[in-house]
């Protein structure tokens, strides 16, 4: 059973139905990829017994979940406290996807040991989600990826940055442009939450799903290439204007909170995650071409 409708949702619900597994999505709207083994049903998974009705009989339970952006802290510890209450009963293994925020600022490369040293709120909201299933006692792991990009992408890239570059406008952009940082592709974290699923190795710990590193003035330049556009326009948003905007939408607030330290790249280190779980990154340019191809159109 996979929770949550997205992009990483739905790679994945098709990996397992590929492999001839049943699966059964659920999200608020009902929604999900168009297979014969793909059950798709409306249901709120902050519903504990509904969520465990549905879960009864699955093998795994994997959630790719999250709360609107601003809304975490308030958020999230509801939707987990039902996730994990529902695996609790039924004796699922539990599969969670998560990000990077848990660890706060941090001199790279990160490996999956590092502390949850966050103390914004967002971080620590999403650092609470996996220590409590951890202490648990259920059988547990987690994929944490980093910035999303290519087709499905739901990021400050794919929202900021690839748009404007492919139709040739300016790009505002709340990273620096020119400090490497590691993203990750939507394909490359639904095959590492299915290799995880399935080696008895993966759980009990947190793995980092597979990333290219690259600067975001390097990332846009190949896409541009790739798409034919122009020499992309890119221009840094600074904190003052990150406030500003926050006058007029909640979400620009909450960028304070994961902006990397001035100077310093932001790099995972996802070697585990190639030895253990046979999971590499696909090239950067084929992630790319997810968004500039034919079948991007």
């Amino acid at each position: 059973m996979i929770v949550g409708r997205g992009a990483t949702a739905t790679k994945t619900a098709l990996l397992l139905a590929e492999d001839g597994e049943r699966v059964r999505m659920i999200s608020r709207s009902g929604g999900g990829p168009d297979h014969p083994l793909v059950e798709r049903v409306a249901a709120d998974a902050t519903d504990t017994d509904r969520l465990t009705e549905l879960a009864e009989g699955a093998d795994t339970l994997f959630t790719t979940a999250a709360p609107a952006y601003h809304t975490w802290p308030r958020q999230f510890p509801v939707l987990s406290a039902s996730l994990l209450a529902a695996v609790r009963r039924t004796g699922a293994a539990y599969v969670m996807l998560g990000n990077l925020y848990a660890y706060g600022p941090v001199d790279g490369p990160i490996t999956p040991d590092f502390p949850l040293a966050a103390t914004g709120p967002k971080g620590r909201a999403r650092a609470r989600v996996w220590e409590e299933a951890a202490a648990s006692g259920v059988k547990v792991t987690e994929v944490r990826a980093a910035q999303f990009y290519g087709a499905g992408a739901f990021s400050v890239f794919s929202l900021m940055v690839q748009r404007n570059v492919l139709e040739g406008r300016l790009a505002l952009v709340p990273q620096e442009l020119d400090v490497p940082h590691s993203y990750t592709a939507i394909g490359d974290a639904a095959r590492t939450l299915v290799a995880a699923s399935r080696n008895e190795q993966a759980y009990g710990r947190a793995w980092h799903a597979p990333t290219s590193t690259l600067s975001v003035r390097e990332l846009a330049g190949r896409l541009a290439r790739l798409a034919g556009a122009p020499e992309p326009r890119l221009e840094e948003l600074t904190e003052r204007d990150l406030t500003l905007l926050a006058l007029t939408e909640p979400f620009w607030a909450e960028l304070h909170e994961v902006i990397t330290k001035p100077g310093h790249p932001f790099v995972v280190d996802y070697s585990e995650t190639e030895k253990v779980l046979g999971v590499g990154a696909t090239p950067v340019d084929d992630v790319l071409r997810t968004v500039t191809g034919p079948a991007a159109a």
